[in-house]
């Protein structure tokens, strides 16, 4: 009983926060009806030109956008929903200063992190990225990407993880918030690439982005996590209280599946869902200078076949292709002067599209 009156009472609540959005009558009457890139560029012109904040004022309006109902510190490193956070921090007595260990004190945590739009004054005190997080964990993240870790190196003690990646399309070292805050960081992430939408001038590339632009491997991780992890009260509160700040909104707080719209189309090949029945085969898969395409099934049908690189860029591209049933090597691709890493084949049939994820050796 007690368990099912929680829930009602953060039902109703939850209720209330959207009745009290705060979206402004007809804020987002451009983007309707719109899909993919049209509506990422119809999202970025209703949200840029916010008001910018300077960097010192973070500590004061974290204590609007970013405050517990005890009056503490709302981390994502630290806090555990439902039980016991390890520590709390009071605004201004804690906050950072110098660190040794988890606890010490709370700095701000950009987790789209400076060094990839190399410190620009705008991005810098974008709140919708901005959190106030533990000193020391923030340290270890660094200006690593998120990602799923596969054996973690170091884990903090509310649970989130560094080490290297265990998702498709990189290798390299990730950290990996818990659940509970996943959904939260993927927003904050389409928000960035949707706010700085050709604004992205003498912002560098890293492991997950190319200046503004989110390559597809970690697309795939975020809409992932942005389902595990649904649109919360305390996002909808902090999207509102970032609002009378910066008077601009994260879109996808307020609508999350257009983060499905955009990113699953502009990234083709991020989902290896299957919409039609092909029978398709490619091999060799890994390969090192050519792989072929068969279709195994009893029916012949015709297939546009296009090869993504990991920045979603097409690099080759074939029409009208025939493929006869039961014919194992038919239609081949020369890939040897490709460079090794991880593509995406996508083959289409009318309006129906199956992806299959290629490594060249």
């Amino acid at each position: 009983m007690k368990a099912k009156s929680q829930l009602i009472f953060f039902v109703f609540t939850l209720s209330i926060l959207n009745l009290c959005a705060q979206i402004p009558p007809g804020y987002y009457n451009s983007a309707q009806g719109l899909t993919g890139a049209p509506l990422k560029t119809a999202l970025h012109n209703i949200i840029k030109n916010h008001t910018s904040v300077s960097y010192t004022s973070l500590w004061t309006h974290f204590q609007t956008t970013d405050k517990k109902t005890n009056g503490k510190v709302w981390d994502i490193y630290s806090d555990i929903p439902g039980g016991t956070p390890p520590y709390v921090f009071t605004f201004s007595t804690d906050q950072c200063g110098s660190y040794a260990v988890e606890g010490d004190c709370y700095n701000r945590e950009h987790s789209w992190p400076q060094s990839w739009f190399n410190s620009a004054t705008t991005p810098s005190s974008d709140m919708f990225h901005i959190y106030p997080t533990d000193g020391k964990v923030n340290g270890v993240r660094s200006n690593y990407p998120y990602g799923d870790v596969d054996s973690a190196a170091w884990t903090s003690l509310n649970g989130s993880k560094f080490g290297f990646c265990k998702d498709l399309g990189y290798t390299g070292a990730v950290f990996e918030p818990i659940d509970e805050y996943k959904g939260d960081v993927a927003r904050g992430y389409f928000y960035m690439s949707t706010r700085y939408e050709s604004e992205d001038t003498g912002w560098s590339t890293s492991g997950g982005t190319n200046k503004s632009v989110i390559l597809p491997w970690l697309a795939s991780v975020l809409l992932q996590w942005s389902h595990l992890d649904t649109v919360s009260a305390k996002e909808i509160a902090r999207n509102n209280a970032i609002y009378q700040i910066q008077n601009n909104r994260n879109p996808y707080i307020d609508n999350p599946h257009w983060a499905d719209s955009i990113w699953t189309i502009i990234s083709i090949g991020i989902t290896e869902e299957i919409l039609f029945e092909t029978n398709t085969l490619l091999f060799p898969n890994p390969a090192k200078d050519k792989f072929y395409i068969a279709n195994t099934g009893n029916i012949d049908y015709v297939a546009s076949i296009s090869v993504y690189n990991t920045l979603g860029q097409q690099i080759k591209n074939f029409e009208n292709i025939k493929l006869v049933r039961n014919n194992r090597s038919q239609f081949s691709i020369d890939c040897e002067k490709w460079n090794a890493g991880l593509y995406f084949i996508s083959i289409t049939q009318d309006d129906k599209i199956k992806v299959v994820r290629f490594i060249k050796d």
